[in-house]
C-alpha cells in the first residue's frame, strides 16, 4: 500500500536490517528504495536488494563526497546500474551547508552524474541544501539530459521553486519534515504539487515525522507521511497511496 522512495538502510545506525524490514512490512510498506551516497553505500544497496525482495536501490555520490566522482567511480556506478533492482542515479546534487566545501567540485560531480544517468537511461535523485539557485541553474542548463526524469528528494524549498522543478519534468518527494509544526511553507507546496508528481519518503534514519521527531527514523513511518499528505489534500488515503505508488513506478521504470 505504501512506498518509501528514499531511505538509507545502508547507514550504520541500523544494527538489524531484518528487524527494520519486518517492521515496515508489518505497516504495509510494500517497497523501499535505498539511496547510495558514495561507492560503499551504493554497493551495500545492491547487497540489501539481493537479500530482500521489498528493497530496491539507487547509486551515486552525495555532494559531500564529490571528490569520489572520478572516471573509475563512474565506471563502478555503470556496472552497479546494470542490476535489475538499481532504479536510478542518486543521491546527487549540491550541499553548501557546512564549511569547507568546494562549490566547483560539487557542481562538476553533479553534472557528471546527470550525464551518466542520461547515458544509462535512468532517472536522477537530487539532494539540495542551501544551494537552491545553483541546483536549479544546473538542472536547467542540463535539461536535455533529463529525458528520464528524476525526483527532488526530501523537498524543503518554496512553492515557486517547486514549480520550476515541475516544469523540468521532475517529481517532488516529501519526508517527515512536512509533518513538523513549523513547516507551513512545505504544506503549501504539498497542496500545490499535482497528483501525478507527488512522492513519499523517510530519508531514514534521519527526519522522523511527528510525533517521533528527534528519534531514529525507519521506513515503517512512511505511512505517517502519506496519511498526513492525504488528509492535508483532502484525499482518500487508499486512493492517494495508490497515486503515489503509480508515480513511483512511472519515474522508476524498473520498479
Amino acid at each position: 500500500m505504501f512506498i518509501d522512495v528514499h531511505c538509507h538502510l545502508n547507514d550504520e545506525k541500523y544494527e538489524s536490517i531484518d528487524e527494520v524490514v519486518n517492521s515496515f512490512k508489518a505497516e504495509q510498506v510494500d517497497y523501499v528504495i535505498n539511496a547510495g551516497y558514495d561507492l560503499k553505500s551504493s554497493k551495500k544497496g545492491q547487497v540489501l536488494a539481493d537479500k530482500y525482495k521489498e528493497v530496491y536501490f539507487t547509486v551515486g555520490a552525495h555532494p559531500d563526497d564529490e571528490k569520489e566522482v572520478t572516471d573509475d567511480f563512474l565506471q563502478e556506478l555503470t556496472l552497479l546500474s546494470n542490476h535489475q533492482k538499481c532504479l536510478g542515479i542518486g543521491e546527487i546534487g549540491l550541499d553548501y551547508h557546512y564549511e569547507g566545501f568546494s562549490k566547483e567540485g560539487q557542481q562538476t560531480a553533479f553534472i557528471k552524474q546527470i550525464e551518466l544517468a542520461n547515458s544509462l537511461k535512468l532517472p536522477i535523485v537530487v539532494h539540495t541544501r542551501d544551494a537552491s539557485f545553483d541546483t536549479l541553474n544546473i538542472l536547467k542548463q542540463n535539461k536535455s539530459k533529463l529525458t528520464y526524469g528524476g525526483i527532488m528528494h526530501c523537498y524543503s524549498g518554496s512553492k515557486e521553486m517547486a514549480k520550476e522543478y515541475l516544469d523540468l519534468g521532475l517529481y517532488i518527494s516529501f519526508s517527515g519534515t512536512v509533518t513538523f509544526k513549523n513547516a507551513k511553507n512545505l504544506t503549501e507546496v504539498a497542496l500545490f504539487v499535482p497528483d501525478d508528481r507527488i512522492l513519499t519518503e523517510k530519508d531514514s534514519p534521519y527526519l522522523s515525522p511527528m510525533p517521533f521527531r528527534g528519534e531514529r527514523n525507519e521506513p515503517k513511518r512512511v505511512p505517517l507521511v502519506t496519511k498526513f499528505l492525504s488528509a492535508l489534500r483532502n484525499e482518500d488515503l487508499i486512493e492517494f497511496s495508490h497515486k503515489v505508488k503509480e508515480n513511483s513506478k512511472r519515474v522508476f521504470t524498473k520498479l
